[in-house]
């Protein structure tokens, strides 16, 4: 009998997370904005592939991702956000390049960024996708093997890509402004210290701890472990936190399937770049309804963005090998984050001494 009441329990609750983890979310988003967004990212590949410089191509692509902080407000405030965003995602690959040289102060600097990254995107209320690409791109320059003499280079190379992203949001706005109205501007909620400053603080440590891992385990080029816990720990509650290390843990493994099937095709520069761009159209059409389908086409697109000038140099399993040993480490990781960070009692202990060390005038 008791074993009949443990099976059925057991039932309803697989039930309920089957529920949560197959929900797909109603979405107005048109097709034109996952089309500039693929054009954004793709238009620095496509003349990388003309020059016959994909590397250069791939950089300025990353910058090319700052197009997705516009968001659905008047001309005027969309151009300073989506301007202010491009600073930052400069900044924070600038210092990613620099830790390169400096290993010792990756993991804090990092932790640095994620820290004040995720204090100014809470402050000003910054929607989706928040600080994920600024610690992406920091983390990324951070792995990203050049010398000393190309660091300008390489900077320049993602700023005008974040240049040409502007461009883009720019038409776009103009074209989508005269179809619906835009959404008045907000004024910016009352900063609270548990939200700005301690979930900040906590967000930082354990992406930083993430890395730390990853460097303990000697993880090569393990730039994916502190995006994947960021990507989890930003979840709003303790469900949504739990939905989006299991969407990203099993969109992962089936996105490596896909990645395999890529990168045993005889891909050029020029067919590289275009399967890019259909991979980053389809993630912007998806990411809004499901993140678990989103992340089967966001695993091909960062291996490729990292990757692409490798190909054809070796096997492709210890790439794809590698990649979902990083996802799941540091979804794990921000997993353990997000329980602390919704955690009451942690949150009294820890936060008590926080406010201790932290300015009284910072915040109220």
């Amino acid at each position: 009998m008791i074993n009949r009441r443990r099976w059925k329990r057991f039932r309803v609750l697989l039930r309920r997370e089957l529920l949560h983890l197959l929900m797909v979310n109603a979405s107005d988003r048109r097709w034109q904005m996952p089309f500039c967004a693929a054009l954004a990212t793709g238009l620095p590949l496509l003349v990388g592939a003309y020059f016959d410089h994909l590397d250069y191509g791939l950089v300025s692509s990353l910058g090319g991702l700052a197009f997705l902080y516009a968001p659905e407000t008047p001309l005027s405030h969309r151009m300073v956000s989506l301007m202010a965003a491009a600073f930052g995602m400069s900044a924070c690959f600038s210092l990613g390049l620099m830790c390169h040289f400096w290993p010792l102060l990756l993991v804090p600097v990092l932790t640095f960024i994620a820290i004040v990254v995720s204090m100014i995107c809470r402050f000003y209320a910054l929607g989706p996708p928040g600080s994920l690409f600024f610690i992406m791109a920091a983390a990324i320059g951070a792995y990203t093997p050049i010398e000393l003499l190309q660091l300008p280079l390489f900077v320049g190379l993602l700023t005008m890509g974040c240049l040409q992203a502007c461009l883009i949001a720019f038409f776009y706005s103009l074209y989508v402004l005269r179809r619906q109205a835009p959404q008045p501007v907000r004024p910016l909620p009352p900063p609270s210290f548990d939200f700005v400053i301690f979930d900040s603080i906590v967000i930082g440590l354990f992406v930083g701890l993430a890395l730390s891992i990853a460097q303990l385990l000697q993880l090569e080029r393990a730039y994916w472990v502190p995006v994947s816990c960021l990507a989890v720990i930003q979840g709003a509650s303790l469900r949504a936190v739990w939905n989006r290390q299991m969407h990203r843990i099993l969109g992962t493994g089936v996105g490596l399937l896909l990645a395999w099937g890529l990168l045993t095709l005889p891909l050029n520069n020029w067919s590289v770049s275009l399967v890019m761009m259909l991979l980053a159209f389809v993630i912007e059409t998806l990411v809004v309804r499901h993140y678990g389908l989103a992340a089967v086409f966001i695993t091909p697109l960062t291996i490729l963005l990292v990757e692409a000038t490798q190909l054809g140099q070796g096997s492709p399993d210890a790439i794809l090998l590698a990649r979902l040993l990083d996802t799941v480490l540091g979804s794990v990781v921000g997993l353990l984050g997000g329980i602390c960070l919704h955690s009451p009692r942690f949150r009294a202990a820890v936060g008590q001494q926080i406010r201790r060390l932290a300015p009284s005038r910072l915040l109220p």
